[in-house]
């Protein structure tokens, strides 16, 4: 998000790493049985690493051994390490014996250089029982080794903020679509005030399917992972310890932790809605104790809610002002690039009139048309794309239209617009 020229600095971090934010980070740890300060210094440097600041070997080294005596483990996985075993054509043992011939290191040690554990290694490819020795194998990693590798399909979104009246539709059809509890908005509009515009205006926040997240970088587990054949962010919550420092290293606010029993019972939610094309149990609610976040319905996209629901989202179904466009962000016939390519045509028109007819000019309601990423300057590559402006950091959240109180929901995100950040101000 932008920031005024008061807060203006060459690190496109500092708006985010500010005191307040931190306070209130470990506030949130605190409530954890884990290590509060190594949540926040990962998180940091998480953030750091996506924006170019520090490299993968150096965020991975920096942490391994505070993560192994914390946690016990330490698979969070080494791009070097998969990068590596794809140029070997797959092949393990090939690979393997390139790690150990550039270093001059054993089996072992190269395993725990480029991978630190099985999950790491069963992403690379390397899920045998020999290449593993004695390390404890990830069931959903080599799963999700297993993927075909589709580097044409990106899920995600087009959102047309100029388009959006309030109405919260997405807000129930998300949760009714996943079970989610009280509070637990996965999609959550903003509705905001600027100093100078006159007119409401709304922020419509669900996870961005960052290709390059965060979120994953912390997890000591692979519970949050990037699924390899269609780019969604995921959370495994059979893998899932609790630790919350995903939450941390998100700077979008999108995560929601499981305190209790979840309000909708598992024999209420269809079986098909519950695990992926890989069995792994990544949709719908989360159990208790488990991080849970938007997941852009990956039941829907793997077919198992029928043929016809491939392609879609429950949010985007119950949109009735076409705000909201869901589709594959790499192929440019897809339906949020063509209207992205829409908007991109009418603007054209737009400027063209300006020049022609001033006064029809400043009739038209989408002349300010702009698109926008969230916080795309700290290196997240996000997969949602905004039509329309941009949230300063002046601006301030105010009641909408439609309460959440008028729709059977509750409203845990008040004031998370502070400090031009999703990760400052949100209260749980």
């Amino acid at each position: 998000m932008s920031t005024d020229d008061s807060t203006h600095t060459d690190d496109p971090l500092a708006a985010l790493h500010t005191d307040e934010w931190e306070a209130e980070m470990e506030e949130l740890l605190e409530e954890t049985d884990h290590d509060t300060e190594l949540g926040i210094e990962m998180a940091k440097d998480a953030q750091r690493l996506v924006a170019g600041q520090i490299d993968e070997e150096e965020f991975h080294a920096k942490y391994h051994e505070a993560v192994i005596d914390e946690f016990g483990v330490d698979d969070r996985p080494i791009d070097d390490a998969i990068d590596t075993v794809k140029e070997a054509g797959g092949d393990a043992a090939a690979a393997l014996e390139a790690f150990e011939d550039d270093d001059g290191t054993d089996r072992r040690d190269a395993m725990k250089k480029f991978g630190v554990g099985a999950a790491a290694l069963s992403l690379a490819g390397w899920a045998t029982a020999d290449a593993m020795d004695d390390e404890p194998q990830d069931q959903a990693a080599v799963a999700a080794a297993q993927e075909d590798d589709e580097d044409d399909l990106q899920w995600g979104m087009v959102i047309d903020l100029d388009k959006c009246d309030g109405c919260l539709a997405c807000v129930v059809a998300c949760e009714q679509e996943n079970g989610t509890g009280d509070g637990e908005n996965w999609m959550y509009v903003f509705a905001y005030e600027e100093e100078d515009q006159d007119d409401m205006n709304y922020l419509v926040r669900t996870c961005q399917m960052c290709s390059d997240a965060p979120c994953e970088k912390v997890c000591p587990t692979t519970a949050r992972h990037t699924r390899s054949s269609d780019g969604l962010v995921l959370t495994d919550y059979d893998v899932c310890i609790g630790c919350r420092y995903c939450q941390v290293a998100c700077p979008y606010g999108v995560n929601y932790f499981q305190w209790g029993e979840p309000e909708t019972p598992m024999d209420e939610i269809d079986d098909n809605h519950t695990h992926d094309k890989r069995g792994q149990w990544v949709d719908s609610r989360p159990p208790r104790g488990v991080m849970g976040k938007c997941t852009m319905c990956p039941s829907r996209q793997d077919g198992n809610m029928g043929d016809d629901m491939v392609g879609t989202t429950a949010c985007e179904d119950a949109c009735s002002m076409d705000a909201i466009h869901f589709g594959n962000m790499e192929d440019p016939d897809s339906d949020p690039n063509q209207y992205l390519e829409q908007v991109r045509e009418e603007r054209a028109s737009a400027n063209e009139l300006q020049d022609d007819d001033a006064d029809e000019w400043a009739d038209r309601p989408d002349h300010t048309a702009s698109t926008f990423r969230l916080l795309e300057e700290i290196g997240t590559k996000p997969n949602v794309v905004f039509v329309g402006n941009e949230p300063s950091s002046d601006a301030e959240q105010v009641e909408g239209p439609v309460s959440y109180e008028d729709v059977g929901q509750v409203d845990n995100r008040k004031e998370a617009l502070d400090d031009g950040t999703f990760a400052g101000g949100v209260t749980e």
